[in-house]
């Protein structure tokens, strides 16, 4: 109701929709990068925030000014009041906030947007948007309560933002998974390990080096200044999605100049160095997991690193702690982000403590990592991370809000 009283703005423009467990961020940023330096204006909707609301609406990345972001929201207001006026009802905050996003979009004449999904893709608020690209990063176990409770629900439910005339770019998924997607009507699709690939994929000075394959030719030793081996991947899934996009093959020197501009900011972004302090928002079992990879394999040469802990309910620390590899620690500091749904710091305690692993409790956030940087010492390593809401209240401690 909401996009239509409003004109339905989300159809004035192009549309690359995400859906997916884990890496919808990292990859919406690199094809909005790599959009961007083909010269056009570049819009993106993602959720929730890291530092302030301003993030969830970005243009080149950057998120909207005060200015920009209260006039995005004061349309949405005006319709909502008539909404509650005429029919006794009243839009949601993602509503709202993809409401606002669309609209700005289209009174600012973006070229293009970039849109993640909140959450699944038939019923999210976004899908009233008509996926020119539609890309799923990968399937894992994450909202089950919801859209449950098993792999393939969850890819029925995320299928939904293909429509017939989407272009489909599917990152890793057994043929199972991928079934949910390909069975549904579109234009074309390409799958990641058949259509493209990533063929190299190595740590580097800074970031990784790459080497991908596409259906329009082969692209190497491509830098990117993000760390992990899964940002290989979702590097490799933004370049497919952003040929499939404009139909042809990106050339080289544009897409080694966007990849150079990429930034993530809570994925495991990097905020000190004595000791390393990385700050990375994986949320879920499986983003957990890769966290951890990226932790012990590209940084775990010296001693024991410490994590600061804190997640949100429903999720089970426990799993979370395993998924970490918590037992390879130094320490775990329990703790908990300023918000309603955050499982108390005792309770992240008492799951560490059922695994056999040392703990400390610090129930703020700030106060968390300042323990844990000096416990770690100039040669040790600090790894926050179980919450986007945990990541950004560290980030903000460290300085860092705002890049």
């Amino acid at each position: 109701m909401l996009a239509g009283l409003m004109g339905d703005p989300q159809h004035s423009y192009p549309i690359i929709h995400l859906t997916g467990t884990n890496g919808k961020g990292s990859t919406a940023r690199m094809i909005s990068a790599l959009v961007s330096a083909h010269g056009l204006d570049v819009g993106g909707y993602s959720s929730p925030h890291i530092d302030r609301v301003n993030d969830r609406i970005t243009r080149a990345n950057t998120a909207l000014s005060d200015e920009d972001f209260a006039l995005a929201v004061d349309l949405v207001v005006v319709i909502d009041a008539l909404i509650q006026e005429k029919f006794s009802e009243s839009v949601n905050y993602f509503e709202a906030m993809c409401g606002a996003a669309f609209g700005w979009f289209a009174n600012n004449a973006i070229d293009v947007a970039v849109i993640e999904v909140g959450m699944g893709g038939t019923w999210d608020a976004t899908n009233v948007a008509d996926a020119d690209v539609a890309v799923v990063t990968n399937i894992a176990l994450d909202h089950v309560e919801i859209i449950g409770p098993t792999l393939l629900d969850i890819a029925k439910e995320k299928s939904g933002i293909i429509k017939p005339d989407s272009h489909v770019v599917l990152g890793p998924l057994h043929d199972e998974l991928a079934a949910a997607f390909t069975s549904r009507p579109s234009r074309e699709i390409w799958r990641a390990g058949i259509d493209f690939e990533l063929v190299e994929n190595h740590v580097a000075v800074g970031g990784r080096m790459v080497t991908v394959r596409t259906p329009g030719g082969l692209h190497e030793g491509l830098f990117v200044p993000v760390h992990g081996a899964h940002q290989g991947e979702n590097a490799a899934l933004a370049i497919a999605v952003v040929e499939a996009f404009f139909g042809r093959p990106i050339d080289d020197e544009v897409l080694s100049e966007g990849l150079a501009t990429v930034t993530l900011p809570a994925r495991f972004e990097l905020l000190g160095r004595h000791p390393l302090v990385a700050v990375d928002g994986a949320h879920n079992p499986a983003g957990a997991a890769t966290a951890a990879a990226t932790l012990f394999d590209d940084f775990g040469s010296g001693e024991p690193p410490i994590l600061v802990v804190g997640c949100n309910r429903p999720h089970d620390p426990a799993k979370l702690l395993e998924a970490m590899r918590a037992d390879e620690a130094a320490l775990v500091v329990a703790t908990a982000p300023d918000w309603s749904r955050s499982v108390a710091a005792t309770d992240v305690a008492d799951a560490a403590h059922s695994l056999g692993i040392d703990v400390e409790v610090r129930a703020r956030v700030g106060d968390a990592v300042d323990f844990a940087i000096e416990r770690a010492g100039e040669q040790g390593a600090v790894l926050v991370c179980g919450s986007l809401y945990v990541a950004g209240e560290a980030r903000g401690h460290l300085g860092a809000e705002g890049r």
